[in-house]
């Protein structure tokens, strides 16, 4: 069948728009392809090279895979990444739970109450990481932080602690900090889930007699199921590439109790110039956050309708 004129014109159009469309897309294309996609070959690429600032890439300093092999002997590394992993496992849940719970106690109040709590907690966020980091450290100095004062004035301790310099603490000091920036986002993003749930399969569920327990687990929680997978992706991407809190506070002390991997990359990198070492680190970090994430799409998605 011969086509009509007006399919001709409707496909050259089709045609027109897709051309123009990419040509909108063609500047951010670039971009993304010289400052992520380039760089990530790179870093795959030098990770097989002796690559340091005294030795450039060469077929001289070509080393295969002997960076991955030594990482993974470097007791450094691997106390790095058990770190890392602690921040992991410990700040995603009570980050999740934490937001799911304050969500939970103010979606429903009056606009200005709400809009109140929202910014309080989501402040932290858009507060600059110097300004945060500059508060907390007086709060856990060891001489003059509130922490101390507070503690010893209810008699709780009987001498100063070095909250940031005690292999005991510093890593839950750390936690804490990040927990209290992290939750910001996860409560503004919860309120507006729950604030889209289905009333009227609220309301059906409190008349057949459901208690606000089996309304919140049957109607709200598959519907707000979406937001908690986003929230608990992006917590444990930000969490495994902690860095500025270390750098800041602790400088991966006391005996290496706060050392992360991107501490420990970046001191690679920037403080030995063992660049080849630190891309290694880098490609490690990448397969481990992307398999976690993989698992967290693959368990938490079965009850997610998009």
């Amino acid at each position: 069948m011969a086509k009509t004129p007006a399919r001709l014109n409707s496909h050259a159009l089709k045609r027109h728009e897709t051309v123009v469309a990419y040509l909108f897309m063609l500047p951010a294309l670039f971009f993304f392809a010289a400052f992520v996609i380039l760089p990530m070959v790179m870093g795959v690429v030098t990770s097989l090279f002796n690559y340091t600032m005294k030795n450039p890439v060469s077929a001289e300093t070509f080393i295969g895979l002997k960076n991955y092999i030594d990482l993974f002997q470097d007791k450094t590394f691997l106390r790095a990444m058990l770190n890392t992993l602690i921040l992991v496992v410990v700040t995603v849940p009570a980050v999740t739970l934490f937001s799911l719970w304050v969500s939970s106690a103010i979606y429903q109040m009056k606009e200005g109450v709400r809009s109140f709590f929202r910014c309080v907690f989501y402040l932290p966020v858009v507060t600059g990481t110097v300004a945060v980091v500059v508060v907390w450290k007086w709060m856990f100095d060891g001489y003059s932080g509130i922490l101390n004062y507070v503690l010893s004035a209810l008699g709780l301790i009987d001498k100063n602690i070095m909250w940031l310099g005690d292999t005991r603490f510093a890593i839950w000091c750390i936690i804490l900090i990040m927990f209290t920036t992290y939750v910001g986002q996860p409560i503004v993003l919860y309120v507006a889930a729950l604030g889209n749930v289905d009333q009227s399969l609220v309301e059906a569920a409190q008349v057949d007699g459901a208690t606000d327990l089996q309304v919140f687990w049957k109607i709200k929680w598959p519907q707000v199921m979406p937001t908690t997978l986003y929230i608990v992706v992006i917590t444990t991407i930000n969490t495994f590439q902690c860095f500025s809190l270390i750098q800041l506070l602790t400088s991966g002390g006391p005996e290496g109790t706060t050392n992360t991997v991107m501490y420990y990359l970046y001191t690679n990198a920037f403080s030995l110039y063992k660049y080849g070492y630190a891309n290694s680190m880098g490609v490690v970090l990448a397969i481990i956050i992307a398999i976690l994430s993989a698992i967290q799409f693959k368990v938490m998605s079965k009850d997610v309708s998009y």
